[in-house]
């Protein structure tokens, strides 16, 4: 529940002994495709009879922001989580050091296909410590999906929309921050048979996706990616949708190795911690490449524009 603080010297000591010993950063996924686990959700991220994933405040972090960051793992996606995961410095030192959320807690999931994938949902904690690198760790990257340009992103929306619990919202007034990548659409509504398989609730009814999202932009808000890394990246059909319901918080992102840079810039500009003019400097003096730097601004010029 974010009670500890990031260290990129913890972070840095990890990476090295995973290095000595030869273990993947993505442990449990590597545990269940050695057969080593069994192939499911792993018991953390299990989104099925949680009440709420919390962000609170603490004598560390006085005033938590929550921020959650979902990922399609079916796929081509499946390796995106990995991008976070090795630029978390990046995103720590852009959000912390430079000022542009001074108490974020971090929540990462994974999203798949209700329809046929052993795991459709995965949930972590919100976290501002190591612990969001070992939630990444726990995530499985199925790499399943169907046959079409759908995915379960709308069951990932319905329950960050009524099993999510933020100090930030509760106590200040202010919308936690909800970043969901992936390069598909979601399904036209939230099904109530998939919600209560996955979540345990249950549901009167079935319910409209543009229902869900209108709920849940009332304590997040609430970003699409696009990153090119399919050849859906040139579909027409998914950039639209998802500005039907987001509107010009649906970004397209040339540069898949920036989404961490991404994140944290539109961020930095949302909260008026940083303007256009000057985040390349940021994001430079934070170790982004060039092509990174110059992929982000544009992305936000777009938005902007």
């Amino acid at each position: 529940m974010g009670t500890t603080r990031w260290s990129d010297d913890h972070y840095h000591d990890r990476a090295r002994l995973r290095r000595r010993t030869g273990r993947d950063a993505f442990e449990y996924d590597h545990a269940v495709r050695t057969g080593a686990a069994e192939q499911a959700v792993h018991a953390k991220m299990n989104p099925r009879g949680v009440k709420a994933r919390e962000s609170r405040d603490s004598a560390a972090h006085p005033e938590s922001h929550a921020v959650a960051v979902l990922f399609d793992v079916t796929g081509s996606m499946q390796s995106v989580p990995r991008v976070l995961q090795a630029h978390l410095p990046q995103l720590m030192g852009l959000l912390i050091r430079k000022g542009y959320l001074d108490h974020p807690q971090i929540l990462s999931g994974a999203i798949g296909d209700a329809t046929c994938d052993v795991a459709p949902l995965q949930v972590g904690q919100f976290e501002s410590g190591i612990e969001i690198e070992e939630d990444l760790g726990r995530l499985y990257l199925e790499g399943g999906g169907g046959g079409h340009i759908t995915e379960s992103y709308e069951l990932a929306l319905y329950f960050m929309a009524r099993h999510t619990a933020m100090d930030c919202f509760e106590k200040r007034g202010r919308r936690g921050y909800l970043f969901v990548i992936g390069d598909e659409i979601p399904y036209a509504k939230v099904k109530r048979t998939e919600v209560e398989a996955v979540i345990g609730d249950r549901l009167q009814n079935s319910i409209p996706v543009e229902q869900v999202v209108a709920d849940l932009q009332r304590t997040f808000d609430v970003y699409h990616v696009l990153p090119r890394m399919t050849s859906n990246w040139n579909n027409p059909l998914v950039h639209r949708r998802w500005a039907e319901l987001l509107g010009p918080n649906a970004l397209r992102l040339d540069e898949p190795a920036a989404i961490c840079e991404l994140i944290a810039s539109t961020i930095g500009v949302a909260e008026g911690k940083v303007d256009l003019e000057h985040l390349t400097d940021d994001l430079r003096e934070a170790g982004a490449s060039a092509a990174v730097a110059k992929a982000v601004r544009r992305t936000l010029v777009e938005v902007a524009g």
